[in-house]
């Protein structure tokens, strides 16, 4: 069984793949002071509690956003599966081609993305990726990432509207049941909920106006609030969560 981790700026998504399955998944806190010691006994935790044996694993592949981070996963996941991890950037030798101006800045999620969109669906994608930032990754079915589009993710919207109103408290982003707020809480729901899923398809119909060549692109939904948003999204037309975790273990297959 492999370890694929997907490090956001927020949160880690983990996953434990057997064949092509994701078998179990888990989402912690993306922490920048914790030691290889303190990441291999959070692991050793998780993968106890599953009830997985450290003999079944047989390596690890980490995708991050976060270099911080990435040198103590590496040492941690080493000493689980005792082989080197395979770490996924711009610089792996993977068989899709970054049609960008700045190829090597390119997120590590978003070359993964690329990866699992195009040998998945094997069609031209947009995958929306909602995380701490949103963003559109724009995908050929031929492999090649063509660029996109970062936007704030909805939590980092909210929490800016926070803490630059004084009189606006701290309230639950759960889609609201009408867009005419009546109390403050329902207002903010509404304005923050909608008009994310708004700017979302919003954004969608503009990528696909520029859209290269005659195919219409799939849309694919992914992240940690994919789940929420596609009910409130009529661009979005395919939920898949484990998308990134899924590019992780066909990465380590062409690079181990």
């Amino acid at each position: 069984m492999l370890l694929v981790f997907d490090v956001g700026n927020t949160e880690t998504t983990i996953g434990l793949c057997d064949g092509d399955d994701i078998s179990a998944r888990w989402r912690v806190t993306t922490n920048h002071s914790r030691t290889p010691d303190e990441v291999y006994l959070l692991l050793r935790a998780l993968l106890d509690a599953s009830g997985v044996r450290l003999e079944a694993l047989t390596g690890a592949a980490i995708g991050s956003v976060v270099p911080s981070v990435t040198g103590p996963l590496a040492d941690a996941c080493e000493r689980l599966t005792g082989a080197p991890a395979v770490i996924v950037d711009a610089r792996s030798k993977l068989p899709i081609t970054l049609d960008v101006d700045e190829p090597m800045t390119v997120g590590a999620d978003r070359l993964i993305n690329t990866l699992a969109a195009s040998r998945i669906h094997r069609r031209d994608c947009i995958v929306v990726d909602l995380g701490t930032a949103t963003t559109f990754d724009c995908i050929t079915g031929s492999g090649s990432f063509i660029g996109g589009v970062i936007a704030p993710g909805v939590q980092m919207s909210a929490e800016s509207l926070f803490r630059k109103t004084a009189k606006l408290a701290a309230t639950e982003l759960v889609p609201p049941t009408r867009v005419i707020g009546r109390r403050t809480e329902e207002c903010i729901r509404a304005g923050v909920v909608l008009g994310a899923a708004d700017s979302i398809d919003g954004i969608v119909r503009r990528i696909k106006a520029e859209w290269p060549g005659g195919q219409v692109p799939l849309v694919i939904a992914t992240g940690g609030l994919a789940a929420a948003f596609k009910p409130l999204c009529s661009e979005l037309e395919l939920l898949e969560p484990d998308l990134t975790l899924r590019g992780l273990a066909l990465a380590y297959a062409l690079l181990k």
